[in-house]
């Protein structure tokens, strides 16, 4: 009988999935830093036999440019393999006719230059750090309070995330605000929804036991994975907190101290 728990079940993984930041690399000044270890950790993820996919909530860039800070930092990685929000949400926008308002960050406009944007008829927010400011959210909420069926739509929903110098808030906290503040529920898209894990699933082709999720966010990394019935392992790096391992709800299948530990694991398994 196959063994299911961790490590044992890398024994049978055909593909694994990665977080980006607080997993390769820590955001700050500039590009921010490679987290030790990873550059190699990825390296020898790309020299086995298993597949390879990078599912992020950045949303502070457009793909092609953090792809390219990212290489810039040493790692082996390419556009096609990366699944984020933006994309996502602009495939949805279109499937469904809506024209949104956008409270981002600038740097990720070019992502939805293809979507009408004239009289809008929903709301799209990511992480816009300084933008997140009273008028900017004000505008948002009008956008939405005099929409007859008013739909918010949120790239991503974490609390907070780890830059070089400290946690910072993340687009989850201004997602509620919106919510409680128009009495609606807000569409997730990114992690941990798992329409956006499927579709990285979808693309290499392989069902949930068969892949594995590392992150070091507890809820929208290896809670969204294990709730489509993938494996999802935490790194103590990033925004990891002692308190994780404690939660109410989610329990990872492991707990690592970096990617290089769990990358030597899973192919010391498969050896």
């Amino acid at each position: 009988m196959a063994d299911t728990s961790w490590p044992g079940c890398s024994k049978s993984l055909k593909g694994v999935i990665l977080d980006l930041c607080g997993v390769l690399y820590e955001s700050g000044e500039g590009d921010g830093v490679a987290i030790p270890g990873s550059i190699e950790a990825v390296k020898k993820l790309k020299a086995s036999d298993l597949q390879l996919r990078f599912c992020t909530n950045e949303t502070q860039a457009t793909r092609e440019k953090f792809v390219a800070k990212l290489q810039r930092l040493g790692f082996d990685i390419s556009v096609s393999e990366v699944f984020s929000p933006a994309p996502a949400a602009v495939a949805v926008l279109k499937e469904r006719g809506l024209r949104p308002h956008l409270l981002v960050y600038d740097g990720l406009l070019p992502e939805f230059d293809s979507v009408d944007k004239t009289n809008p008829n929903c709301v799209v927010i990511g992480d816009a750090a300084e933008q997140f400011s009273y008028e900017n959210l004000n505008e948002a909420f009008s956008v939405l309070i005099d929409l007859e069926n008013p739909k918010l739509f949120s790239l991503g929903q974490g609390r907070y995330y780890k830059e070089t110098d400290g946690l910072k808030l993340d687009v989850g906290v201004y997602m509620k605000a919106l919510e409680y503040a128009c009495d609606l529920k807000a569409e997730v898209v990114g992690k941990p929804s798992p329409t956006f894990f499927q579709s990285v699933l979808n693309d290499m082709g392989l069902q949930p036991h068969e892949a594995l999720m590392i992150g070091d966010d507890l809820v929208n990394d290896v809670g969204g994975a294990q709730n489509c019935g993938m494996k999802g392992v935490q790194v103590r790096t990033g925004k990891y907190r002692p308190s994780d391992e404690r939660h109410s709800t989610v329990m990872a299948d492991g707990t690592v101290d970096n990617l290089a530990q769990a990358v030597d694991m899973i192919l010391n398994q498969r050896h």
